[in-house]
């Protein structure tokens, strides 16, 4: 794992410890969410030439019209995941260039995660398997049909914004577990919600303001 801090500079653990600092000024608790991102080297999940700026509290763009989130989302996501406990089973919904996809590896026993963009999937994959997390299954698929095959799943994250709660996503929770998604429209505001499922039914709590891609259906192959 050290041997991904080989960078100088921006790149730096140095440059590493300032972001976790930052999130701790910035309301995240958990510490073993703030470890994971002190330990998670951030730089090598952007393009080289974006590097110098992976530390920053910003998205970046990955190629493909997405983004890596910025790492206040990436932690407060995740520590909503993990308030109710400790989590088993955990799908993500776009894995992206794979950065959220590593700091959720480190904190839960296992992760099915689902990408619509191929190119992307394989980027990912590539990143993971070179930080040895190896408690991650990956699909090409349109993420708003989840994974149906390995559900239920006591967490679930999504990293994209539909215009409302999905249905299919819903359904393949267990009874106590726990959603977190960005929800509203691209043009307007979006929010960040935590949803439960209980024995009664969805509990949503909204928590603040947030820009996410949209979340689309289809695949892309190429």
């Amino acid at each position: 794992m050290m041997s991904k801090w080989q960078g100088t500079g921006m790149t730096s653990q140095r440059t590493c410890e300032r972001m976790v600092s930052r999130l701790q000024e910035q309301g995240i608790r958990n510490q073993r969410v703030l470890q994971v991102m002190r330990d998670t080297p951030r730089h090598i999940f952007v393009d080289e030439a974006l590097a110098s700026r992976a530390y920053e509290d910003t998205a970046l763009p990955i190629g493909h019209s997405q983004t890596i989130s910025q790492p206040y989302i990436v932690a407060k996501m995740t520590e909503l995941l993990l308030s109710t406990g400790p989590l088993s089973r955990v799908l993500e919904i776009g894995t992206g260039c794979g950065y959220q996809t590593a700091v959720l590896a480190r904190l839960v026993d296992y992760i099915y995660t689902v990408e619509r963009i191929l190119p992307l999937q394989k980027i990912a994959k590539d990143h993971l398997w070179s930080l040895k997390l190896k408690n991650i299954s990956y699909l090409h698929s349109d993420g708003g049909y989840g994974w149906e095959e390995n559900a239920p799943y006591d967490g679930i994250l999504v990293s994209a914004s539909p215009p409302e709660l999905p249905e299919p996503l819903l359904l393949q929770m267990t009874e106590g577990g726990v959603m977190v998604i960005p929800v509203g429209k691209k043009s307007g505001v979006q929010k960040l919600l935590r949803v439960f499922r209980s024995p009664e039914g969805f509990e949503v709590d909204e928590f603040e303001d947030v820009v996410f891609v949209p979340f689309l259906s289809g695949k892309v192959s190429a």
